[in-house]
């Protein structure tokens, strides 16, 4: 028989005892002690999952609340733009006045807009012409509180294209705004304008008509100049890809000059032209964003070097014509279409 362990002294128990209890027992780490150590990083399934989840902290209500948040931000910023336009609500009156003069210039014609009532001229150039102001200056804040809005809901290298949003919508709006004011309008008021003498008719024409008229085909062409971001955004959920956009082109081409016929203030081909051309090619410029969307999320990259080439060679050639153009065959730039003349 083997022989018996001695029993283990009384202090001996009592110091395993509490050596024991020390191991399993781990302070809470003092503001002046020591940091506990850090954390594996995690797997990029992990990242997703915890992005996915971000996506679903909201809750309706909270939801609704952020909304009407963003809402009063966005108008407080218009508000304020309004407020800046008032200053300046002659000088913008003028302008606004500008494609009727230029229409009765193109014309002959003698006629002033006419003020119908007494609160008419009061209503157009003190409020109207303002907000519209407003509404154009103020866009990139209210295009980044409708991103603000939107980014809980993306990924995060998605929330990344803030800026790229924001800069691209608002300059399509604008650039839209402008295309319409310099081109779009002063031809198409021009046409309407001639209709009437030709037949006997003296035009007498309210400001509130004109202005009306103006405000919808500045507004309505500055919002057609956002279809390259919405379809940038319908790839972005997957709704539409670069080939299925491209094999359907041919309605898009008719879609596409069904509204420009819509929006266009006159009838005739010319004009119609004028407003469809321009959608055909955004339109086409978003397929192509839509491209870059697809081969960034296979993880190729665009030969971007050859593109920025090709567009120098070209303005460099374009360049080059307008200066030979105009120091050789004795043409002029002109402030409107077709912007160089003989």
């Amino acid at each position: 028989m083997s022989k018996a362990q001695d029993p283990p002294e009384e202090g001996q128990t009592q110091s395993a005892t509490e050596i024991t209890a020390a191991e399993k027992t781990v302070p809470a780490p003092s503001a002046g002690g020591p940091k506990p150590p850090p954390k594996p990083p995690s797997k990029a399934g992990d990242d997703d999952d915890e992005e996915e989840e971000g996506m679903l902290r909201m809750s309706f209500l909270e939801h609704l609340e952020e909304l009407r948040l963003r809402i009063i931000r966005a108008l407080t910023g218009v508000a304020i733009a309004f407020a800046l336009c008032l200053f300046f609500a002659e000088n913008l009156w003028n302008a606004v006045r500008q494609p009727f003069e230029f229409a009765r210039q193109q014309l002959n014609l003698a006629p002033e807009l006419a003020a119908i009532t007494p609160m008419e001229a009061f209503s157009i150039i003190w409020i109207r012409v303002p907000v519209l102001a407003a509404i154009f200056i103020a866009s990139p804040w209210v295009l980044y509180q409708a991103w603000a809005f939107i980014a809980p809901g993306l990924y995060k290298k998605e929330r990344n294209l803030a800026t790229p949003f924001i800069l691209s919508c608002a300059g399509l709006f604008i650039t839209g705004g402008l295309f319409a004011y310099f081109i779009a309008f002063r031809f198409g008021l021009t046409f309407l304008l001639s209709i009437g003498p030709s037949a006997g008719i003296k035009p007498m024409i309210s400001v509130t008509e004109y202005f009306d008229l103006f405000v919808n085909v500045i507004l309505g062409v500055a919002v057609v100049f956002e279809l390259p971001v919405l379809i940038f955004f319908l790839a972005l959920l997957r709704l539409v890809s670069p080939s299925f956009l491209l094999r359907h082109s041919r309605y898009a081409i008719l879609l596409i000059t069904i509204a420009a016929a819509i929006i266009t203030p006159t009838p005739d081909v010319v004009n119609l032209a004028i407003f469809a051309t321009p959608m055909i090619l955004l339109y086409f410029a978003g397929v192509f964003a839509a491209y870059i969307l697809e081969l960034s999320r296979a993880g190729k990259q665009f030969p971007w070097r050859k593109l920025v080439l090709l567009v120098v060679g070209f303005l460099v050639l374009f360049g080059g014509s307008l200066l030979l153009a105009i120091l050789r065959y004795g043409f002029k730039v002109v402030p409107q279409w077709p912007f160089l003349v003989r």
